[in-house]
């Protein structure tokens, strides 16, 4: 394989994308796509086509590079099982520390609305200094929080915990990507985020019975607290690995860090202005209808934020968020594809949950059984899809929506018209195939919208794309749960008890399958113009008889 200079190698095609050019970029400067000049095709038809970037290879050997990534997955698996278990908790959390609704709320949407926030800053500075240092950093913060946590003796002790928690996880996360897109590149790149991809799916459907069988075994009053001493092992075993094993991805750099203040404030207003009217959305009738102004005041900062970023870049500074990423094609549609995804699968399980748990009577821990065949599945098709991607491309995230759409339908009609006694394992049946779809739409799908982006630029970019998740898990948990309890406060007094609650998962599901079939037409159109494109060039390509 040709070389371009010390530890960097040029990597090979990737099935479907043009070559990689050589993009020199020097470490820790920060640079942007506003230097990346553009493609033939930008210039003819209007619209900036990237060109997948040259992987800056840091030199290790295979085996030190897949010991590096794992320490990463699984740091990512342990935040992402965090945001998951907690929610079979709520009802324990509640009892013991008197928490209001709203407490228990934010207990759950503090944690993301921290974690949104720090995000993209948190990306943007590990893709100019040390992705190592941060990242240890983050789990170091994580372990204390955890801790903090699992001692509070009030609510709003907890909630502080927990707020100081997504700020950990919004400082650690950003780098697993960014380290991903670094240390790998073209097919195996493609194998990694299929690994990615099918931890996260394991961590976020095990995640509830995980919680159960810690409630479980610590019992009503202080089961919960498990839920929070079981980080501070794993991340402390976590933290000294990642000492030992992860490499340093930068360089020493006289250049001042660039995180765009202006930038940082205006993108933090319009994260906030955003999900809180969805973070104080319960269903009940007490909700102030006033919340949903603060929409208009997110247009308007999102719009200043648009504004400012585009006259920070012309000034030749680097922006806090590169707007010109969202040109390329791969990364818009992708971006978007999995933040509806995400607004949906979320609520989806705490939907099932709650359903199972007040609906049915089911033990906690039952009631988080039944995701395990989601995860299993899941686990599964992320690695097939991770590896079927490189070759099939958009169609693979396709089907894997289809499957999770029939998942969604047969849940509502399992709790609609099946039997209480055998709801669960009908339930846990039908997930399974809903697992086995939602492999194939979240790994397969992260490597495509990753593809062309410049290395020097995959912690932001993944940062952004994170962003699009959390925000979406707000949003869809917020909906599905309104939608939940206003059926719930209506009906209750004039319907029996159950069939009460079968309506109720039935509006929230509904709002759950609206989001999944928004992800479907996003990669839809995707495959139509990926299909466009490539006929396009076929067509160029031929020799002029």
């Amino acid at each position: 394989m040709p070389r371009r200079g010390p530890g960097t190698l040029l990597p090979p095609d990737i099935p479907g994308t043009p070559m990689a050019r050589d993009l020199p970029v020097e470490p820790g400067s920060g640079a942007s796509l506003n230097e990346m000049p553009e493609s033939p095709s930008a210039k003819t038809t209007g619209t900036a086509r990237a060109v997948p970037p040259t992987t800056a290879v840091i030199p290790l050997s295979s085996a030190a590079r897949w010991r590096a990534f794992w320490v990463c997955v699984s740091v990512a698996a342990i935040t992402i099982l965090d945001m998951t278990k907690v929610n079979v908790a709520l009802p324990s959390i509640g009892e013991v520390l008197d928490a209001s609704s709203t407490q228990l709320q934010l207990i759950v949407s503090g944690f993301v609305l921290t974690f949104g926030l720090v995000l993209v800053p948190m990306g943007r500075l590990g893709d100019q200094r040390s992705r190592r240092t941060l990242f240890i950093v983050g789990l170091s913060l994580y372990t204390v929080t955890s801790v903090m946590c699992a001692l509070a003796p009030t609510a709003n002790v907890l909630l502080v915990g927990r707020l100081l928690q997504g700020v950990a996880a919004g400082i650690q996360m950003p780098q697993v990507l960014g380290m991903a897109q670094e240390l790998f590149q073209g097919r195996e790149r493609a194998r990694a985020f299929g690994l990615f991809g099918a931890t996260i799916g394991v961590a976020t459907a095990f995640g509830p019975t995980l919680g159960g069988l810690l409630i479980a075994l610590g019992g009503p009053t202080d089961g919960w607290r498990l839920i929070f001493w079981m980080n501070v092992p794993l991340c402390l075993a976590a933290i000294a690995l990642a000492l030992w094993l992860l490499p340093d991805t930068r360089t020493r750099s006289r250049r001042r860090v660039q995180l765009d203040p202006v930038g940082l404030l205006l993108f933090g207003a319009s994260v906030v202005s955003l999900m809180w009217p969805f973070l104080f959305t319960t269903g009940a009738p007490t909700d102030n209808p006033a919340r949903w102004w603060l929409l208009v005041a997110f247009v308007l900062f999102v719009s200043a934020l648009i504004a400012w970023e585009r006259h920070y870049a012309a000034r030749g500074r680097s922006p806090l968020i590169p707007l010109k990423l969202f040109r390329i094609a791969s990364y818009r549609n992708g971006t978007l594809l999995q933040t509806a995804y995400f607004t949906a699968a979320p609520a989806m399980f705490l939907m099932t949950t709650l359903f199972l748990q007040i609906g049915l009577g089911l033990e906690p821990v039952y009631a988080g059984m039944v995701s395990i065949g989601f995860a299993l599945a899941s686990a599964v098709t992320s690695w097939v899809g991770g590896n079927l991607v490189s070759s099939h491309g958009r169609v693979v995230v396709v089907w894997g929506l289809i499957g999770m759409l029939a998942c969604v339908g047969g849940l509502m009609l399992a709790a609609l018209y099946v039997p209480s006694a055998w709801t669960p394992y009908i339930m846990a049946a039908i997930m399974t195939v809903g697992g086995a779809g939602g492999g194939l739409v979240i790994a397969p799908n992260q490597t495509l919208t990753l593809a062309d982006i410049p290395v020097k630029q995959g912690g932001v970019a993944g940062s952004v794309g994170q962003l699009g998740q959390r925000i979406g898990a707000a949003v869809g948990t917020a909906v599905a749960l309104s939608l939940f309890y206003a059926s719930i406060y209506r009906e209750s007094g004039t319907h029996d008890e159950l069939v009460v609650y079968h309506d109720a998962y039935a509006f929230g599901m509904l709002s759950v399958a609206l989001f999944l079939a928004l992800a479907f037409i996003v990669a839809i159109v995707d495959l139509t113009a990926r299909r466009k494109r490539a006929e396009s060039s076929t067509a160029t390509d031929s020799p002029v008889p």
